[in-house]
């Protein structure tokens, strides 16, 4: 017998495990929740296509060094005795027949430079929601022949759960299945799995299902169920696309109107917003979501978008205020010369601006939500419910992925430059009031007072 044919007799893999290592398109994806024998998988297949192809060389990588020596380096050692030569001095596997299977780890952002350059036939990210989507595309340079292999198609293997900074790269292309322009879904293949697929789990170690069963309810549906919509540290659990998203409609014209954006060169993200006269509601109904514009060319972009509606007051980043030191004139000032003028820098309080828009999702009085998005405004629908908690800064937003903070940041500060909340006017009797017209008058203006009326 052959060495993967003694090592194919030693292996039981389960069905979906089996699919696993069948699958033959250049992104496969294993998982979606705790207990679907993720961490065997990805090392089985690993080490049978280092025993069946000769001078392969594979990358393995886990988010830390302790993650990658308990889940991968101690089960390979006993696995592989006999069979390959572990280096402890550069954490590889060397094979008789010059196969090479690399262990890494990349705590930091910067950590995945250290593989740029060289070449792997397959590449395996262990965990993959661990790691940013610039981690990924930075590994995909990598993912090339390295000339040791012939008759091979480079590939990447993905193990994953729902949440974490990467939830979001990974639901869209293994999950939705939403591809870019250069992407081609034929080349991505996910397979879900449970633990209710674990055979050895279910029969050798019961009381583990019967925990993930008794986790509250929004982490089980993530961590039992792979629920991809219901993940650890979602900020905001009480979005939900049935309620607070409609289809567009004409805006009355007696409707109040206002805008709020955050401008960077990375991103401009510009909401439109109106509401009733009786306050009970407040409608997100424009967006404009666009990288690489400068502040002239963002301020065309919006007064062409806003056309001849009346917009009666609009906020923006409050560093706008700044002046530059090569002009000595704001970056308010610039909107203005470009016909965007009398915008105002938004109140950029963070906590009590996410709790308003918290409440604001969730039903008012009349059993409705009292926030609701045009359906057509794509890019806030997807990166709010993406957000997650700060783990340094209680009841913040992670500031990180950053691409998913824009559009949140301007309905933030849409939010937060009202002087009521919307469905509780009647309650708390706030006076009538235009805020452009206190803020002409230069009068200062507390939002929070407002609230604690």
């Amino acid at each position: 017998m052959t060495r993967v044919e003694r090592y194919l007799k030693s292996i039981h893999p389960y069905p979906k495990q089996e699919e696993f290592f069948k699958a033959d398109s250049t992104r496969i994806a294993y998982g979606g929740a705790r207990g679907g024998g993720k961490s065997w998988a990805m090392r089985t297949k690993f080490i049978l296509l280092a025993l069946t192809y000769p001078g392969i060389q594979i990358l393995l990588l886990r988010r830390t060094f302790p993650e990658l020596r308990e889940n991968h380096i101690i089960p390979l050692q006993k696995t592989l005795k006999g069979i390959a030569v572990y280096r402890d001095s550069t954490k590889e596997f060397t094979f008789k027949n010059k196969s090479r299977i690399k262990l890494g780890y990349c705590l930091n952002e910067s950590d995945i430079l250290q593989y740029q350059g060289q070449a792997y036939e397959v590449i395996g990210m262990e965990e993959a929601t661990q790691f940013t989507y610039m981690q990924y595309i930075a590994l995909t340079e990598s993912n090339r022949l390295s000339g040791n292999t012939a008759n091979f198609v480079p590939r990447m293997y993905f193990t994953c759960n729902p949440g974490g900074v990467g939830h979001e790269w990974v639901k869209r292309l293994f999950v939705d299945r939403n591809y870019g322009e250069n992407e081609s879904k034929k080349d991505y293949t996910f397979i879900p799995s449970t633990v209710y697929d674990n055979e050895y789990l279910i029969t050798k170690n019961p009381q583990y299902v019967k925990t993930l069963e008794a986790l509250p309810p929004l982490r089980r549906k993530a961590m039992l169920y792979g629920d991809w919509d219901a993940f650890e540290g979602q900020y905001f659990p009480e979005f939900s696309r049935e309620r607070n998203v409609c289809r567009p409609f004409t805006i009355p014209d007696d409707w109040m109107r206002f805008m709020a954006f955050d401008y960077g060169l990375d991103m401009t993200a510009c909401l439109w917003f109106a509401y009733p006269s009786d306050k009970s509601r407040l409608y997100v109904y424009r967006e404009l979501y666009c990288p690489n514009l400068i502040l002239s060319e963002a301020a065309k972009e919006i007064v062409s978008l806003s056309g001849n509606e009346k917009i009666r007051w609009s906020v923006a980043s409050p560093d706008l205020a700044g002046r530059r030191q090569d002009s000595g004139r704001t970056g308010f000032d610039i909107l203005a010369s470009f016909g965007l003028g009398g915008v105002l820098a938004a109140d950029n309080t963070r906590i009590t601006g996410w709790r308003m828009i918290r409440e604001l999702l969730r039903d008012g009085k009349e059993g409705k939500p009292r926030l609701m998005f045009f359906e057509s405004c794509t890019n806030i629908i997807r990166t709010l419910p993406k957000l997650t908690f700060d783990t340094k800064v209680s009841e913040d937003v992670s500031s990180t992925p950053h691409e998913l903070t824009h559009a949140p940041d301007a309905l933030r500060y849409g939010v937060m430059s009202l002087g009521f909340m919307p469905g509780e006017v009647t309650k708390r009797q706030i006076p009538e009031c235009d805020p452009f017209d206190e803020w002409r008058e230069k009068k200062p203006m507390n939002y929070i007072s407002f609230l604690e009326k």
